[in-house]
C-alpha cells in the first residue's frame, strides 16, 4: 500500500547543514561481552596463579613454561611477531569499534525543535520508494537498493516511452525521499528499461 500524498506543497530536497544530525552509535553488546568475558578469564586466571604462590605452591605450569620461553625467544622470532600481529590486529579493531558510529543500516533523520532524534532504515526507505515507484503508470516492476549516500531505482516499464517514464519515476521518487525528511537526502540513481524478451 502506497503512502498517501501530502495535502500541502512538495517538499523541495535541501542540502543539509553542516554540523548537522550525526549518525545512530551501534551499542556492540557482542564484542563488549566477548571482550569483557576475555579480560574476566584471564584476570581471574592469574589472580588465582598468584594467590597460589602466595599460599606456597607452586604457580601453574602453563605460566612457568610461557615464562622461561619468552625469556629465551628473541625479538624477530616468528612466534612473537605472530603474537604482536595478532594483537595489532585487535587493538585496532577495538579502536575502529571504539571510534565509528556503527548502525549503518540507520538513516538519521532531521530534527525539529523537540529533544527527539529520529532515523529511518533503509529497509523502509527502500518500502517507501519501491511503492511510489510502482505507482507510476507503465512501471511494471521496480527494485531499489537504498544506501547512506545512494538510492538506485531500476524500473521495468512494460508500455508508454521510457523518457516519459524516467521523468515521472524521477519526480515522484524525488518528491518521496523529501517527504522522508532525512537529514542526508540520498541521491537518486534512477533507471528504466524494457522487459526482457523471452526466448
Amino acid at each position: 500500500m502506497s503512502p498517501a500524498a501530502p495535502a500541502g506543497p512538495v517538499p523541495v530536497l535541501e542540502e543539509p547543514a553542516r554540523g548537522g544530525p550525526h549518525r545512530f552509535w551501534s551499542v556492540r553488546r557482542v564484542p563488549a561481552a566477548l571482550l569483557a568475558l576475555l579480560v574476566l578469564a584471564g584476570a581471574g586466571l592469574l589472580l588465582y596463579d598468584v594467590a597460589s604462590v602466595w599460599a606456597g605452591r607452586p604457580g601453574m605450569r602453563w605460566r612457568r613454561t610461557l615464562a622461561d620461553d619468552l625469556a629465551v625467544r628473541q625479538l624477530d622470532d616468528v612466534a612473537v611477531l605472530a603474537g604482536a600481529a595478532v594483537a595489532v590486529a585487535l587493538g585496532l579493531w577495538l579502536l575502529a569499534l571504539a571510534c565509528t558510529p556503527g548502525l549503518r543500516s540507520v538513516l538519521t533523520m532531521r530534527r525539529g525543535d523537540g529533544p527527539l532524534h529520529a532515523g529511518l532504515r533503509r529497509e523502509a526507505v527502500e518500502v517507501v520508494l519501491r511503492d511510489r515507484a510502482m505507482a507510476v503508470a507503465g512501471v511494471q516492476s521496480v527494485r531499489v537498493r537504498a544506501g547512506r549516500r545512494k538510492a538506485a531505482v531500476r524500473a521495468v516499464a512494460h508500455f508508454r516511452e521510457l523518457d516519459q517514464v524516467h521523468a515521472d519515476l524521477d519526480t515522484a521518487l524525488r518528491a518521496a525521499v523529501g517527504e522522508l525528511g532525512l537529514a542526508r537526502p540520498p541521491h537518486l540513481s534512477v533507471h528504466v528499461a524494457r522487459p526482457a524478451r523471452k526466448g
